[in-house]
């Protein structure tokens, strides 16, 4: 018998409670028994998003969210501002490229974090950039880029909107929507959020919904001014993900008794242990800085291919993890530490990176990262 660890950034783990939750007989989505439901589920998500905004429901991946932040927003040939660090940064180019608008990237070398006062520096030169597009964690190098800092030089124009991917940052990070002028921000169901794939979440500015009103650009399935009226109601404009939602409000539940904050250096203390952990085996972290608290990036050491160290952690020891995307394929592997996470899930990695590498040949006394993973837990 392998049993099964799932440690990838996504899908993440799904708690009982809320598995349990969702195993409750199926309801109406027009019915009076949903609508208490959906009026819970949009109440947590500004907790959440510690934001008086609209937080909208779409039964969609995020990526459904990020078309929706796109082409309820903009119109033909507005000029956008993209950080493109990784695989998500690219992302947002190409879905904006794909509604006609006029793209302008600041292409951020892979493992590390764009600065903020290259923002500003486009933004001075630029007066007619209508958006900056960034990701909070961008998990195919596990960099995070300093939200606050960023939504601090935005906000300062007034006709540009602040969007975020925070997909994979959500819970995992303290993301102050309101207080950091963060205009649009992506969350999805299946990260920090504990749930299967199948819902996207979008929390809505003022500013941005007035220019809302000036765009021609088509959306009738991510049509948010449709949305939102149908959220005052308590209910979605299609065919609500009923039982996704009654988990959400399981999973809301649980991250509301544990508390933000708790929430939050949950996370921390987390990352901090697995970084830790894998350096003392003499393994190097791909990103050079700002690391997310959301999953690690671990370069595979030197004749070592990261694939196969994914691989085998999967084959051998049932522990599914993530390997490297494009440029970094083959050179990292990823271990998410991401909504229903905790201390044992860390030393089960860490001892699954240990035994792998060990049997592909490299030097490593077993236990060492181990050792270091449980003293940094159990501070």
């Amino acid at each position: 018998m392998l049993k099964r660890y799932l440690l990838a950034p996504g899908p993440t783990p799904v708690p009982s409670e809320v598995l349990l939750a969702m195993a409750a007989p199926i309801i109406h989505h027009r019915s009076p028994d949903f609508l208490p439901v959906l009026d819970s589920a949009k109440k947590g998500l500004q907790w959440l998003y510690q934001t008086k905004n609209d937080v909208l429901i779409l039964s969609s991946t995020g990526t459904g969210g990020m078309v929706g932040a796109v082409n309820n927003f903009f119109n033909k040939n507005d000029k956008v501002l993209v950080i493109n660090g990784g695989k998500f940064g690219e992302r947002w180019t190409k879905i904006c490229q794909s509604y006609g608008l006029d793209v302008e990237e600041i292409i951020v070398e892979w493992g590390y974090a764009v600065k903020p006062e290259e923002i500003e520096k486009r933004l001075k030169k630029n007066k007619d950039i209508k958006g900056v597009f960034v990701q909070a964690s961008e998990t195919s190098t596990g960099v995070y880029h300093n939200i606050q800092a960023l939504g601090s030089v935005v906000k300062k124009y007034k006709d540009t909107l602040f969007i975020v991917d925070a997909i994979s940052a959500l819970v995992a990070h303290d993301l102050r929507t309101d207080d950091w002028g963060i205009d649009i921000m992506v969350g999805g169901s299946q990260k920090g959020v504990m749930l299967p794939p199948g819902i996207a979440f979008v929390s809505v500015s003022e500013k941005a919904w007035l220019k809302a009103e000036t765009s021609k650009l088509p959306h009738f399935y991510f049509n948010f001014r449709k949305e939102r009226e149908n959220l005052a109601k308590n209910q979605t404009n299609f065919t609500s993900p009923v039982t996704l939602i009654i988990g959400l409000n399981e999973s809301l539940k649980m991250l509301q008794a544990e508390g933000l904050e708790n929430v939050f250096n949950r996370h921390e203390r987390l990352a901090n242990a697995t970084r830790k952990a894998v350096q003392a085996i003499g393994l190097e972290l791909y990103p050079k800085e700002s690391p997310s608290n959301s999953v690690t990036a671990i370069m595979a050491p030197p004749g070592i291919d990261g694939q196969a160290v994914y691989k085998n952690l999967r084959e051998k020891y049932g522990i599914t993890a993530a390997g490297g995307q494009d440029r970094a394929k083959g050179k990292v592997f990823r271990i998410a530490h991401l909504g229903y996470s905790e201390r044992f899930d860390i030393i089960t990695a860490v001892a699954g990176i240990e035994m792998v590498l060990k049997g592909m040949g490299y030097p490593v006394k077993l236990g060492t990262g181990v050792a270091v993973a449980q003293e940094l837990l159990m501070a």
